[in-house]
């Protein structure tokens, strides 16, 4: 560990690996700093991405894909089943990864790019000079070392605080902090090749219920619910326990992961003087389906471009970063978390009643683009009276 690099990177998740990688493929001197002892651990997600997705960082390797989706399933509040069936057999639907190895993975790239890597190591604070962010204060093996930095880049993931000790607002409303439990269970009767999603306010009240293949007869069982939602005896957990019980008596956990997803809006700025935010950290993960692996590479990679440019022409201030703001929120994936934050807020607002109604109105859907946005459609399509609900919304969506 040095004491002055171009670019610090405070996490080692997929944000932070792919800014570290990206921001030393472009000739600059990186740190990515990790607070944990292993790069991957714990696990903090369902860990399913698209694979168009996947393939626009990394090619696929069988060593971190657990299962190759080619189908998922809706289930009703009251127990009806709406499959999404690809029709390109599994080309665009996705895979649920091993996020242990996959993480570790994206960090060995960013060090064979050239970034240094220090795990166990926190960025106990900022080092600030005239407001601006000019490194961070590394907490290493019972030593404290000051790191200087060009700019520093966050990807320290949603329970962020090296944002907030740089000042920028980084709170979340109790109702938009999804409080998420999973479980890894085995010896389970599954369908392996297709993700299943339970709604319903007895099953996971804001929120929703999740199966996520992680092979034969072995998966990632989660839920996450509203935090308003949750109290003494309806905590996540406890309605997990009785999903478990009932539908999946006889597995074997092996695995207990508890955590919070951030559903609500991104940071109204993700950049300082001197300072990037990225990923989780960012608030960008998506708040319909709580998905953040795609968001945090892209954002991370971003974020290293724009700082790259910055550092080249000599500043560093909010104003010039500014540029990877910009060029985030009006990206296909920052208009895809505005646009599903809206929806969000729609159904979440659904008595059981009217989700049992949508979801029986479609039925099956054989879905040539496997999307977010495309299972959107093909629901306001089958229930016209939507449009009105959610006015300009459905209008953006034609």
């Amino acid at each position: 560990m040095k004491s002055k690099y171009d670019v610090l990177v405070v996490g080692g998740g997929p944000a932070g690996a792919l800014a570290g990688r990206t921001a030393a493929e472009k000739g600059l001197s990186v740190l990515i700093v990790e607070k944990r002892p292993a790069i991957g651990a714990p696990v903090r997600c369902a860990e399913g991405i698209g694979k168009e997705a996947l393939h626009e960082f990394i090619d696929p390797d069988p060593r971190w894909i657990s299962a190759d989706m080619t189908g998922a399933a809706i289930v009703a509040p009251d127990g009806f089943v709406m499959r999404l069936d690809s029709a390109l057999a599994g080309g665009k639907v996705g895979y649920v990864l091993d996020r242990k190895i996959f993480d570790r993975e994206l960090v060995w790239k960013a060090s064979e790019a050239g970034a240094d890597v220090a795990v166990k190591s926190r960025a106990a604070a900022p080092i600030m000079e005239n407001g601006a962010v000019k490194g961070a204060r590394i907490e290493f093996a019972g030593k404290t070392t000051d790191v200087k930095a060009d700019v520093v880049i966050a990807a320290d993931g949603v329970e962020s605080k090296f944002s907030k000790w740089c000042g920028i607002d980084t709170t979340v409303p109790v109702r938009e902090i999804m409080s998420s439990v999973q479980y890894v269970m085995t010896d389970i009767d599954i369908d392996e090749h297709a993700t299943i999603f339970y709604l319903g306010n007895d099953v996971a009240p804001e929120g929703y219920l999740w199966v996520f293949p992680k092979g034969k007869r072995s998966a990632n069982v989660g839920i996450g619910i509203s935090g308003k939602k949750s109290g003494d005896g309806h905590r996540a957990k406890d309605y997990l326990d009785r999903f478990v019980k009932k539908t999946f008596p006889d597995g074997k956990t092996i695995e207990y992961i508890p955590g919070g997803v951030s559903v609500c809006r991104p940071l109204d700025c993700t950049v300082a003087d001197g300072l990037m935010i990225t990923g989780d950290a960012a608030r960008v993960v998506d708040p319909l389906t709580g998905g953040g692996i795609y968001n945090a590479m892209y954002t991370g990679r971003l974020a290293a471009e724009v700082a790259a440019e910055c550092i080249e022409k000599g500043d560093v201030s909010k104003k010039a970063l500014m540029k990877y703001d910009r060029a985030w929120r009006e990206s296909k994936m920052g208009k895809s978390i505005e646009r599903n934050y809206h929806v969000k807020e729609y159904l979440i607002k659904q008595p059981d009643a009217k989700l049992n109604d949508i979801i029986h109105s479609v039925s099956k859907i054989d879905m040539q683009d496997f999307s977010t946005i495309t299972l959107i459609k093909e629901i306001i399509k089958a229930n016209p009276k939507l449009v009105l609900e959610l006015g300009a919304l459905a209008a953006s969506l034609r």
